[in-house]
């Protein structure tokens, strides 16, 4: 299990927060550039669906995010979206992208 510091602690903690609060699939959290963070769950309507990360990552870039520092999915399936890394990957080519269990548990 590999070790964050806190400010991607604090991460983990929003994207559990994002994922309880809606009972997703998903919650994920990132953290931009200057420093400021962003929630969000899976979207999933009859007209669209988006990917926790997706979420997060809209939600920064339509608050005028220039990059991404990290970014955190919280997801009991085990296993990372490749939708949810290209959504990084659009953006910030290097940010490490955190995968956790529902309790916390950093996988990778």
């Amino acid at each position: 299990m590999p070790e964050l510091d806190a400010e991607d602690e604090k991460l983990v903690t929003l994207a559990r927060s994002a994922r309880a609060r809606t009972q997703a699939a998903e919650g994920a959290a990132l953290r931009d550039t200057d420093g400021r963070t962003y929630a969000a769950s899976t979207v999933d309507q009859p007209s669209f669906k988006l990917t926790a990360l997706q979420a997060a990552v809209a939600a920064a870039v339509s608050s005028g995010a220039e990059g991404i520092e990290a970014a955190v999915v919280v997801t009991a399936e085990g296993v990372l979206q490749e939708a949810s890394v290209r959504a990084v990957r659009d953006i910030a080519e290097n940010a490490p992208i955190h995968l956790a269990d529902p309790s916390g548990k950093v996988l990778s």
